[in-house]
């Protein structure tokens, strides 16, 4: 508990001023309470002691006085002290965003999206409560306590040592429950999460769903991973109805007492009637506090688990960071130049020793089987991941020297899965350039062969595109995140088989277009065409994360390896398909 509070400090020490005037009027609020009972109390004494009635419409005036201040102060404290958690989670929500934001590529490789959603808002709102209700009605509660005890000891300490002899009892109910309520909120936050992430990968591959009809098989999973939490929430709803129902009998035990040993002193003649009917005063009003605690400690358990989960994510470090003091290498097209490069996932080497130089301002492409390494190899020079061994160079400048923010800033990457928001498709297109023009984002189109179709669209640059694009094409997509790339005017241009959901002759126009663009800079073109690669000044060929093959289009075909068979084959294909 001590390092959730540790954790939220900073988030709670940007409201210190509004906490303090909140905790004012909380404290405000309990005084007032706390003198409640004794005006009872002065008010009986005064008519057993058959005192003027002048007094007892003074206690009277004074406990309606009372009543409107403590009712005052306590809406006060509410909406400050409630407000503060709002406004925490809100800032607490905006970090975890922007820490996403920053990690690396690895961080997500190893998280699934549906459980970073669940911590986002499931987890998080839980520590709101904890923030919020859980704290201000602990401190509420724990002064109450104080006050009222420390009047009835003033009164009678013997009553009062009896109405506390089943508080150790108290002690171990809330000790062992709390702790079960813990771990048992962690593990449905967990399955939470495992149900997000079935909703997400369901959404996203419904055509997959689909087209292989398990519509059925899918809602079956579905329905076991949710009846596994409903199964853990009724648990965690029976050990809470087990918990509160234990507090209210201790509870009750606790009155008997009083009513018991403090009707017993009354006849005494050891304490007034008056002190008596105070001590079951301060008894009902300590019910509240008392059952408020264990739903305290229910909420502090579960947003100190929450809390857990949410730090995990707040306290990662991307793998990928700018150094202390970043190398800027020249503007303008730049080399790139990878020396023997080594990328190892789990034992498997996916990049073996590669070598190769990407001279500046020239168009170079990479060939290849699938799985060759092609995509491994051009995602480091945007430094997407860094090399398990050797250097990537970019003007002469090793990359980890250099700021990653600053590096791809001056590339313009169309990586092989297209991704497009939810949002306009003039949107997409522009995405990451603050100073687009309408002109901008058409001539952009135009480049990417895209024009036309846009053209030809309801509301043109301004149709919506659904999620990931879902109402374009496959080529249609393709060629929006050509044109976003376009738009970036980069000085490196990187297609990792940006062309491959197009046709032939679509195909041509485009790169056609693209020639006058990638003049004097520097561009990586993967494919599986020969088609798209045959103008660029070198190609390289790459077999089991290594370079087997270089040179010209015309130098590749003589020697007669792998390209020259690639070749071969889809000059084949296009002849049948003419037939």
């Amino acid at each position: 508990m001590k390092s959730t509070f540790r954790t939220a400090w900073p988030y709670l020490r940007k409201y210190k001023r509004g906490i303090a005037l909140g905790m004012a009027a909380l404290i405000i609020k309990d005084l007032a309470g706390a003198a409640v009972p004794l005006l009872i109390k002065r008010g009986i004494d005064s008519l057993t002691r058959g005192e003027p009635i002048s007094k007892l419409l003074a206690v009277c005036g004074a406990m309606l006085a009372l009543a409107v201040l403590k009712g005052l102060f306590q809406y006060r404290m509410r909406v400050v002290l409630m407000n503060i958690s709002r406004d925490v989670e809100y800032d607490m929500r905006n970090d975890i965003f922007r820490k996403l934001v920053t990690l690396s590529h690895d961080f997500f490789a190893r998280n699934r999206t549906g459980d970073i959603m669940a911590r986002a808002t499931n987890d998080l709102g839980a520590v709101r409560m904890m923030l919020g209700p859980a704290v201000m009605y602990l401190a509420e509660t724990s002064l109450t306590f104080v006050l009222a005890l420390a009047i009835m000891f003033s009164v009678d300490w013997k009553l009062t040592l009896w109405a506390l002899a089943p508080a150790p009892a108290v002690s171990l109910v809330v000790m062992v429950f709390g702790k079960r309520i813990h771990d048992r909120f962690e593990a449905i936050q967990a399955l939470f999460s495992d149900i997000s992430s079935r909703v997400q990968e369901n959404l996203s591959g419904v055509r997959v769903i689909r087209a292989y009809v398990q519509e059925e098989a899918e809602i079956r999973k579905f329905e076991e991973l949710n009846r596994t939490y409903v199964r853990q929430n009724l648990r965690l709803a029976t050990l809470s109805g087990l918990f509160l129902p234990l507090l209210q009998a201790l509870i009750g035990i606790t009155f008997l007492v009083v009513l018991w040993v403090g009707g017993l002193r009354l006849l005494a003649g050891e304490i007034t009637l008056g002190s008596f009917v105070m001590f079951n005063t301060f008894m009902g009003i300590l019910v509240w506090p008392m059952i408020a605690f264990g739903w305290v400690v229910n909420l502090l358990e579960r947003g100190s688990a929450s809390m857990k989960r949410i730090e995990q994510y707040l306290h990662e470090e991307p793998s990928i960071q700018a150094p202390a003091q970043p190398v800027v290498p020249p503007a303008g097209a730049a080399g790139i130049e990878y020396r023997d490069v080594v990328m190892s996932f789990d034992g498997r080497r996916g990049l073996n020793g590669v070598s190769l130089e990407i001279p500046a301002g020239t168009t170079v492409a990479i060939v290849g089987r699938t799985g060759s390494g092609k995509t491994l190899l051009v995602s480091l020079a945007p430094r997407m991941m860094d090399p398990t061994s050797g250097q990537v160079l970019l003007g002469g400048v090793d990359l980890r020297e250099q700021d990653p923010g600053e590096l791809r800033r001056r590339i313009g990457y169309v990586p092989q899965e297209t991704f497009l928001f939810s949002a306009t498709i003039g949107e997409n297109i522009a995405f990451g350039v603050e100073d687009a023009t309408p002109e901008r984002i058409r001539q952009a189109a135009e480049m990417a062969g895209l024009a036309g179709d846009i053209e030809g669209f309801p509301k043109g640059y301004e149709t919506e595109v659904g999620e990931r694009g879902l109402t374009l094409s496959g080529g249609q997509k393709q060629r929006t995140a050509i044109a976003r790339a376009l738009m970036r005017d980069p000085e490196i241009l990187i297609l990792d088989d940006a062309l491959s959901a197009v046709d032939t002759i679509t195909e041509e126009q485009i790169l056609s277009s693209l020639r006058s663009f990638m003049r004097g800079r520097t561009t990586i073109l993967i494919s599986h065409r020969v088609s798209t690669v045959r103008e660029a000044d070198r190609i390289f060929v790459l077999d089991e994360g290594s370079v087997v093959e270089s040179g010209s289009h015309a130098e590749l075909l003589a020697s007669g390896g792998y390209y020259a068979d690639l070749y071969q084959k889809q000059l084949l294909e296009e002849e049948l398909e003419q037939i």
